[in-house]
């Protein structure tokens, strides 16, 4: 099948036309609203970069509120005497990796949705209108963007509101209304620069989950009895989808992952190389950091292994079709060579044996060429399922189960390497 520009619209593989005029307006209106409050959540953190001002803008207001900010707080409230309270080093390693890591994601979802827009980038135009299931779904799965934003982001706010009060007040010197406003601040900064870090992990998985919906719905399609070249050219479409999607990620998720093992490894490295006493009030952002840049991860990796294990479940899925089908069909061709044997004349005599014998020509071959033809067809569908599997990917690299092992390991690896070099037991 030829693969479609983005652009074009795709004919259905099932006629909903008298569905499409029921229920068009309503569920198009629902979608259409979900989309919007979707694309004003982006606008309002600065993903919606579409002209050269709300480029300027968005940028403007990041490097201000996510970097000079925080940089500018931990100059105001450093103490000189307060190391057990605070430490600057790590404050500002702290504010560098939230502000790379926010960054890129700005960047890179920003990227695609001024070069795509938001219908096209998340995949949602091509069945618009022609099944309703599809646009419930797709407005379930929109609607679950926000919780899943929320369920993660809330604890680690909550945990870095408890730290930032525990630390005002043991290193309070000013006015309490001073130190609200300096705390207020601290909190504002950290949230808009992890709301955008961990947007972009949820925009990842959003993506990706909406391409799970016809994943999930191609076993039905294969109990439509359709042509096996229809089967085929939306299998084509399904990992013509994945591939952009992998094309439009790979320098996200990359960086993403370079940017967090980087972090990890300097606050594995400050935090045992430091000879001062570490506590949970100097050193608790770097928990908070940890854990939302891990959080923000296995976000990714969990919604590309998500997608790649359905890709590769379609070859199970067809090949358990195919033997359905052929166990029923050839029951079916059975029965009708018992009743009609090859080369015999099949006679049917009136009600007397006087009248003559009506006569009957010998049966041909057409329903079993007809039988088999279909099976080789079936065979050799199932032969392309399993040799393309399919699967998000990032330069080539399938990001499935084994992939995600070899990160975990890379990723002990390192911190049993740096533990070593820091933590050391002396037998004198």
């Amino acid at each position: 099948m030829a693969i479609q520009d983005s652009q074009e619209t795709i004919i259905p593989l099932i006629d909903t036309s008298e569905t499409q005029t029921q229920t068009k307006p309503d569920d198009d209106s629902h979608l259409d609203h979900t989309l919007y409050r979707f694309e004003t959540f982006l606008r309002l953190f600065g993903f919606c970069q579409y002209s050269f001002w709300s480029f300027s803008l968005s940028w403007l207001a990041f490097l201000i509120v996510g970097v000079a900010l925080p940089v500018l707080l931990n100059e105001i409230t450093h103490c000189a005497n307060c190391e057990k309270y605070q430490i600057k080093s790590f404050e500002l390693e702290i504010v560098v990796c939230e502000s790379l890591v926010a960054a890129i994601s700005l960047l890179c979802i920003a990227h695609n949705l001024r070069k795509y827009g938001v219908r096209r980038f998340l995949f949602v135009d091509r069945y618009h209108g022609n099944m309703t299931q599809f646009r419930d779904e797709y407005i379930q799965k929109i609607n679950g963007f926000f919780r899943l934003l929320a369920v993660w982001l809330l604890p680690c706010f909550l945990f870095k509101t408890a730290r930032e009060i525990i630390r005002v007040s043991y290193v309070h010197r000013d006015s309490w209304w001073k130190s609200v406003a300096v705390l207020l601040a601290f909190l504002i900064s950290w949230m808009y620069s992890n709301i955008i870090f961990l947007s972009g992990s949820c925009v990842f998985h959003l993506v990706c989950n909406l391409q799970v919906i016809h994943f999930d719905n191609y076993g039905k399609l294969l109990e439509m009895d359709l042509e096996v070249s229809a089967y085929i050219e939306e299998h084509i479409r399904l990992t013509h989808y994945i591939s952009k999607i992998s094309h439009r990620f790979r320098v996200y998720l990359l960086l993403e992952l370079l940017v967090v093992t980087a972090s990890q490894f300097v606050a594995l490295l400050d935090t045992t190389g430091n000879s001062r006493i570490i506590n949970l009030i100097n050193g608790g952002d770097f928990v908070v950091s940890s854990i939302v840049e891990l959080v923000g991860i296995i976000i990714c990796l969990q919604a590309a292994a998500k997608i790649s294990h359905r890709a590769q479940g379609l070859a199970s899925v067809t090949s358990r079709w195919h033997a359905l089908v052929t166990c029923s069909s050839s029951d079916a061709t059975e029965n009708l060579e018992s009743s009609h044997p090859a080369g015999s004349l099949p006679i049917s005599y009136s009600e007397t044996d006087l009248e003559p014998i009506d006569y009957v020509p010998v049966p041909t071959n057409t329903q079993l060429a007809s039988y088999m033809s279909l099976y080789h067809k079936r065979e050799a569908f199932v032969t392309y399922m399993q040799s393309n599997t399919g699967g998000a990917t990032i330069y080539g690299w399938r990001i499935d189960q084994a992939l995600i092992n070899t990160i975990f390991f890379v990723e002990l690896s390192l911190i049993l390497f740096v533990l070593g070099k820091t933590i050391t037991i002396s037998t004198k």
